[in-house]
């Protein structure tokens, strides 16, 4: 049973508005901290903090570096640097694709939205977790402290030497979670547009009348 023109019109735009929603998180979520790291101690009773972004570390990141100096680990400022110099780009890349495929995709592909939506907070995690243990297991053999190489926990409490760790997601990481929610009910409301359009049967990789175009959901002339 193919959708009322009225009803299938304001679906197809409910579908932008989320993606547009999305996309507008994605890059709220570029200016705010993604992680978050604790380190207590005897000598540090309030702890240690660094807030973890997509561009750098920030917060006690000198008196942490020092620590590091000690134990034979390299500065903070060294973790993922290509990833740092091109965390601007594939944020924009991200919400562009978002949009793309939203409007140009067709049936087969609707759930790319998904897919490219769910690979950066994803990819990020693989990428902090890889950071982490490359940091924790390429210690200076010179340096005034010999311990045992460790990963540090991305995410809970877990030990390194005398301090005690306790890792969490920032904000950022839960506003590119919650533009992932929003693409994931932007895909299946999609697939049901597409699915009883005029057109599905024809639909390839492309919407062939384009999915808010003029001729949306109109059936093949000739």
């Amino acid at each position: 049973m193919q959708q009322t023109p009225r009803r299938s019109l304001a679906l197809r735009w409910g579908v932008v508005a989320l993606s547009v929603f999305a996309a507008a998180l994605f890059v709220a979520s570029f200016f705010m901290p993604w992680w978050r790291l604790w380190l207590f101690a005897p000598q540090y009773p309030k702890g240690l903090e660094v807030a973890i972004s997509l561009t750098g570390v920030t917060g006690d990141v000198r008196e942490l570096n020092i620590l590091n100096h000690y134990i034979g680990m390299k500065g903070l400022e060294h973790a993922a640097p290509f990833e740092r110099s091109f965390a601007a780009q594939g944020v924009g890349l991200i919400a562009v694709l978002a949009l793309v495929f939203t409007l140009v995709a067709g049936k087969r592909w609707s759930w790319l939205l998904v897919v490219v939506g769910a690979a950066f907070p994803i990819t990020f995690m693989i990428d902090g977790q890889y950071w982490m243990w490359k940091f924790g297991h390429s210690l200076d053999p010179h340096a005034p402290l010999r311990i045992p190489t460790f990963t540090p926990q991305l995410f809970g409490t877990g030990q390194i030497g005398q301090f005690m760790t306790f890792a969490r997601p920032d904000p950022g990481f839960w506003l590119a979670v919650a533009a992932v929610a929003l693409l994931l009910i932007a895909a299946v409301l999609r697939y049901r547009v597409c699915s009883k359009c005029a057109r599905a049967d024809d639909c390839g990789a492309v919407c062939p009348n384009g999915f808010i175009g003029p001729h949306a959901g109109e059936a093949k002339k000739g």
